[in-house]
């Protein structure tokens, strides 16, 4: 920290380490930290929030596949704050992901820009800090690492579709200030989950007839 002057750090597999190290850890860099804890279990990932400032979401992770990859219920969605509600401390302080370097992107798993670009949506403007990896707005579709660790040089486009898709959400966000505001729930449906921040209201579907 005092040679490089990071803003914030990121700490894997943060469950290898006893929770109190971490506390220290936090309070000796005197920044903001955002931890890695691989599982899908709210009551499990949740109590590591009193150790670090923030926590990559990983259930939401899950969630969010289930409904905009394998077209499960929304709801589904909203089921997955009520158990987060009950066990994160600070769900603005969360870190939320559609694709990462270890997991294989979404698109390999499930072959649909349509949906893709609808949950990279609501990573990036629901409930937490997005976390958008690099080469999704070129629809990268690698699998396990190292498959999803491609090269972005000889393919960066900004006139692509999904870079295009992410400048006019990123503009929106900076526009109303979304980030400020607290995620009001409107509707949920199984094919539709709606949302508004301030003056950004999102709606979004996983069905493939009504994009």
């Amino acid at each position: 920290m005092n040679t490089y002057g990071f803003d914030g750090i990121r700490i894997d597999t943060i469950p290898e380490v006893p929770k109190d190290f971490w506390s220290e850890y936090g309070q000796s860099a005197g920044v903001f930290q955002m931890g890695e804890c691989f599982n899908g279990d709210p009551a499990y990932v949740g109590p590591y929030q009193g150790a670090l400032t923030g926590l990559f979401n990983y259930p939401m992770y899950y969630s969010i596949k289930d409904a905009f990859g394998a077209g499960k219920s929304m709801k589904g969605i909203k089921e997955r704050y009520e158990q987060e509600g009950q066990h994160f401390s600070d769900l603005d302080a969360t870190g939320v992901f559609v694709d990462n370097h270890d997991n294989a992107r979404f698109l390999n798993q499930y072959n649909n820009h349509q949906s893709f670009q609808s949950a990279l949506v609501f990573a990036m403007t629901s409930t937490g800090i997005p976390f958008y990896y690099y080469g999704s707005e070129q629809f990268y579709a690698g699998g396990n690492d190292p498959q999803n660790r491609e090269s972005l040089w000889q393919d960066m486009d900004t006139t692509s579709q999904g870079y295009q898709t992410a400048k006019k959400v990123n503009a929106a966000r900076k526009a109303t200030q979304s980030y400020n505001h607290q995620q009001h729930e409107k509707y949920v449906l199984d094919n539709l989950y709606a949302f508004q921040r301030g003056d950004m209201f999102v709606a979004l579907t996983n069905s493939n007839d009504q994009v």
